[in-house]
């Protein structure tokens, strides 16, 4: 099948210039900034996207109608939701509970600490959950008086780990969910049973490399089992609210499809009911001040970053290059699709490494859209889905630039003077990733091809 530009938008290119070339050159200026952090990745994207339609590649009306603002809602709501949930504490009560509960023990606290890591992922995001976790991990490991650096290791493959298993864990699952039409229970389905011993053989191998040579002091674990949990709660009534209304929107994840809700309604109507249950009582000022500070914790970079992102894919969308590109991984592949989905895991896994997942799923989301055809119809994709999901959030822990919450906790690492070089981290990571990719390729294999 051979394809053309679409030639309704040839004459609106500025100066009669092919569309697929300036889309193209624009999509790859765009993706080279944004990999060299030069700039801030919200501005790359936002400019990117002016582009497009400055130069007539996108009008306005086809701009908006490639940004995906049920990812965006989603993405909103439940940053919200955490955001007011953190104020309580009880966040901190947990990582303090799962350290006194394995009595001090520096591996006993890594190895809970990652699983703490995991289930929240899964649960909130991961990148929420490297928000709140990496800081009293630091806290610990300088009362425990040791090396903080395994620790964050841990947690960043159990973040990118965990937050695989569902819908809202990782950002490239929300994207494909919201693009494709897959539910929470699908993905609880098809991708939470590979996790547990995806993380139990990574955490096995980070035993044998720090793990069993991890020691501290009595008086160090002394000073951890002077912890009191109870002590983190600061707000057991905003802690009663947000746990509550958290569980309630989990449960509205589970039953969306048979209430015919968007995940990103029930987000934003969960956010909505904790802004108006933790206002009850308060005055206009009172109100307007808790308002302002719970929509300042929303990662508005992160949103506009997306929405950038999703108008520049939309340009080469339109002008027919990811139908070309689609084609050619057909003719190599074949049309086979065990071929398909397993080259689809490794690319997606080695190209997370080396990029951020977020930009490489907004444009292969499309991409794999094009192949319906091949495969006769969109139903039959399901296993290339779950092979990009894989790949995008496993791949993500090749380096410190694979994931957002990476970068978070890289960053907490260096305000505490503790700096994660990029190559010491990528030399240990990448085959560790490449380790969790042999093992996705089997669960695949068996349960889809």
């Amino acid at each position: 099948m051979s394809v053309e530009p679409n030639q309704e938008m040839v004459s609106h290119v500025l100066f009669g210039l092919d569309p697929l070339w300036v889309s193209t050159i624009l999509f790859i200026v765009t993706y080279i900034v944004i990999v060299t952090e030069r700039i801030n990745r919200a501005i790359v994207a936002g400019l990117g996207a002016s582009l497009m339609i400055t130069v007539g590649v996108l009008n306005q009306e086809q701009a908006l109608a490639g940004v995906d603002f049920n990812t965006l809602g989603l993405l909103t709501g439940m940053m919200v939701l955490v955001a007011i949930t953190r104020r309580c504490g009880v966040f901190q009560f947990v990582a303090i509970w799962a350290a006194k509960k394995v009595e001090a023990r520096p591996w006993g606290i890594l190895l809970m600490l990652s699983v703490v890591t995991a289930v929240f992922s899964a649960i909130l995001d991961n990148v929420t959950t490297v928000l709140l976790i990496a800081p009293i991990t630091l806290l610990i490991t300088e009362e425990l008086e040791v090396s903080p650096y395994p620790y964050l290791f841990a947690e960043i493959f159990a973040s990118n780990i965990g937050g695989a298993a569902t819908l809202i864990g990782d950002p490239p699952n929300i994207m494909i969910g919201s693009a494709v039409g897959l539910t929470f229970n699908d993905f609880l389905a098809n991708l939470a049973p590979i996790v547990p011993p995806i993380l139990l053989v990574t955490m096995t191998v980070i035993y044998f490399i720090w793990g069993r040579h991890l020691t501290a002091t009595d008086e160090a674990r002394a000073r951890i089992l002077q912890f009191r949990e109870r002590d983190a709660i600061t707000d057991p009534r905003l802690m009663k609210q947000s746990l509550s209304v958290l569980a309630l929107v989990v449960i509205g994840f589970i039953f969306a499809h048979p209430l015919h809700l968007e995940p990103a309604t029930i987000a934003m109507f969960g956010a909505g009911m904790l802004l108006f249950l933790t206002n009850l009582g308060r005055d206009a000022e009172e109100q307007t001040e808790d308002v302002q500070h719970s929509f300042g914790e929303v990662e508005w970079v992160t949103i506009f970053f997306f929405v950038g992102l999703f108008i520049v894919v939309a340009g080469i969308e339109h002008a027919g290059l990811l139908e070309i590109l689609a084609n050619k991984v057909i003719s190599v592949t074949e049309g086979d699709m065990t071929v398909t989905a397993l080259l689809i895991l490794w690319v997606s896994a080695v190209a997370s490494a080396i990029v951020d997942n977020i930009p490489f799923v907004a444009t292969m989301i499309p991409l794999i859209e094009s192949m319906a055809p091949t495969f006769g119809g969109s139903e039959n994709l399901e296993p290339l889905w779950w092979s990009l999901a894989l790949g995008a959030c496993l791949g993500g822990n090749g380096s410190l630039v694979g994931a957002s919450a990476n970068l978070i906790v890289a960053g907490f690492a260096e305000r505490a003077g503790h700096r994660i070089k990029f190559l010491q981290f990528m030399l240990l990571a990448f085959p560790l990733m490449l380790l969790s990719i042999v093992i996705a390729t089997v669960y695949v294999y068996l349960r889809y091809l």
